[in-house]
């Protein structure tokens, strides 16, 4: 298969590099893949489709948000929440079925923070929950049998580390990529995918 993965160079997505390898995996980021891409900037989701051609595949592990209380979040933060992991992944999804080959698959990013969020996480469960509710609907919609799924990680052990809290209680990047490599070589659409 050949794959295109946005996000390829973050840790998520250096996992699920390796977990594809025997695929023709097309690595794209902001900065450090073979291919450039910012997932906020429209006109830039469409030439990294027009450069890569035709996929069977498009994962996006790409996406922010603002991290911080409640009463400190601007306007601004939660518009650039949404703007970035939500609607930059809503936007490859969208322009990118016309790139996936009949019988295709899209696979997009959430997070655990849709289901449980935390103190600090209101922007960025705001934007994971709307990355499940669009992938479902989106599914429903799907082009030419293309399946569209979302995986949401847990928390990942090499984050927890790099934060400086224990990493004990997450699951490593390694263990993350498979729920990645189930959604593309699968046959699900429609689902919402927890590893």
């Amino acid at each position: 298969m050949r794959i295109l993965l946005i996000g390829a160079t973050g840790t998520i997505g250096s996992a699920i590099a390796s977990a594809l390898s025997q695929h023709d995996v097309i690595g794209a980021s902001r900065s450090r893949a073979a291919e450039t891409v910012d997932i906020t900037d429209a006109a830039s989701i469409h030439a990294l489709l027009k450069r890569v051609r035709t996929v069977d595949a498009i994962i996006c592990a790409a996406g922010g948000g603002a991290w911080k209380p409640l009463a400190e979040l601007t306007d601004a933060d939660f518009e650039s929440s949404v703007h970035d992991k939500l609607m930059g992944q809503v936007n490859v999804a969208r322009y990118g079925f016309a790139s996936v080959a009949d019988g295709g698959s899209i696979t997009l990013t959430s997070g655990v923070l849709a289901t449980q969020p935390m103190v600090n996480s209101a922007a960025i469960s705001l934007v994971n929950s709307g990355v499940e509710g669009f992938g479902r609907a989106a599914a429903l919609e799907a082009p030419r049998g293309i399946r569209v799924n979302v995986v949401s990680p847990p928390w990942v052990s090499e984050t927890l580390a790099v934060m400086g809290q224990d990493p004990s209680w997450g699951l490593t990047a390694e263990v993350v990529a498979r729920a990645y490599v189930a959604s593309v070589e699968g046959a699900e659409t429609g689902k919402i995918i927890s590893p």
